[in-house]
């Protein structure tokens, strides 16, 4: 199995749209309305105009269409500039290795192109697929803890994080 990971294109809304299905958002507080879709659309592109973000398609070559998406972008813990990290695989790709595969080259990507020590994960407690492939990645569980995603939406989540420095040189 070859996994690839693409920059978000212009052409890549229907990726989103995909990633939307309620079985998909479980964890996420449900679908988002198509105009909700099209505004993430465009902050995944405009991550790459502002250098602010860096979301990516991913391909394997087991699939002719795009198995789901992956990215990073800039954020602050506790006033210290940090990346935050987040994917989706598509319900008829899921559990083929795919999320761990893109989440290795997403980590290689950061620690070469970005300035920022650490990149989180922050998925729910109850998202045992997303943990793990948190765990298998070498991220570490820091604490777990009660937010909201989206706001209005309350969730207990893992807050794991990796120190990219252990890939740069």
């Amino acid at each position: 199995m070859t996994v690839e990971i693409r920059p978000w294109s212009e052409n890549d809304l229907p990726v989103l749209e995909r990633s939307n299905e309620p079985g998909m958002m479980t964890y996420l507080g449900g679908p988002e309305t198509p105009a909700k879709l099209v505004v993430r659309h465009e902050r995944y592109l405009n991550g790459w105009r502002t250098g602010t973000g860096s979301m990516f398609t991913i391909w394997t070559d087991d699939v002719a269409e795009p198995v789901g998406g992956i990215g990073y972008w800039q954020t602050d813990e506790q006033g210290e500039p940090e990346l935050e990290t987040g994917w989706a695989i598509h319900l008829p790709h899921q559990g083929r290795g795919y999320a761990s595969a893109a989440l290795a080259l997403i980590l290689e990507h950061a620690a070469q192109h970005s300035d920022r020590r650490f990149i989180r994960a922050i998925p729910s407690i109850q998202n045992a697929a997303s943990n793990a492939v948190c765990r298998r990645a070498g991220f570490t569980l820091v604490r777990e803890f009660d937010g909201e995603y989206p706001p209005g939406n309350p969730v207990r989540s893992s807050d794991w994080v990796f120190d990219l420095d252990t890939l740069r040189g």
